[in-house]
C-alpha cells in the first residue's frame, strides 16, 4: 500500500523522536535496576528525582513505564511504515496525549513538589512534547488527505 509522502516524512520524524525517548527511558530503567544514579548533566537534581517517592508507580519505575510507552510508539510507527495502514500511525498519534499528560504531571512534580530537576526526565518531557506536536500534525494531515470533496451535481440544485 502506498503512503502519502508528507505523512511518511512525519512518521519518520515521529519514529526518530520515539527512539530518542526509548533510549532515554531505557537508560534510566537500566540504571534503576543496577542500583545506580546516572550522573546529572546541566542540573543537579537527578538523584533527588530518581529516588523520590514519585519515581515509582505501583512499584514499577516511572522510567520503565516510559520505555514501554516509547516502545509501543516505535512498534506502531514501524507497522505503519511497513504496511501503509494509517490506523497504526493514527493510534500512535492519539497515544501521545497520554505521554504529554504524564510529562506535564512529572515536570510539575519536579518543579513544585520535589523542587529538583532531572536532566534525563526533562529529555523525556521534551521528547513527549515534540511527539505530541508531530502527532497533531499527523492527525491533521491524515484528516485532510482522507476527506473526499463532495462532487458537484448541477442537476441537484433547486
Amino acid at each position: 500500500m502506498k503512503t502519502p509522502k508528507n505523512l511518511k516524512t512525519l512518521a519518520i520524524i515521529f519514529l526518530a523522536l520515539a527512539f530518542v525517548g526509548f533510549l532515554d527511558a531505557t537508560y534510566l530503567t537500566t540504571q534503576h535496576y543496577l542500583g545506580a544514579i546516572p550522573p546529572c548533566v546541566l542540573t543537579e537534581g537527578c538523584s533527588a528525582v530518581l529516588t523520590s517517592e514519585w519515581s515509582k508507580v505501583f512499584g514499577l519505575p516511572v522510567a520503565l513505564l516510559g520505555a514501554v510507552y516509547y516502545l509501543v510508539l516505535l512498534i506502531l510507527v514501524v507497522a505503519y511504515l511497513k504496511t501503509g495502514r494509517e490506523k497504526f500511525l493514527l493510534t500512535a498519534s492519539f497515544m501521545t496525549a497520554l505521554g504529554i499528560i504524564s510529562s506535564i504531571w512529572l515536570v510539575v512534580l519536579q518543579f513544585f513538589i520535589i523542587k529538583e530537576i532531572c536532566f534525563y526526565c526533562m529529555i523525556s518531557a521534551t521528547t513527549s512534547t515534540a511527539l505530541f506536536v508531530v502527532g497533531l500534525f499527523i492527525l491533521v494531515k491524515s484528516r485532510r488527505e482522507n476527506q473526499t470533496p463532495k462532487s458537484f451535481n448541477p442537476s441537484q440544485v433547486t
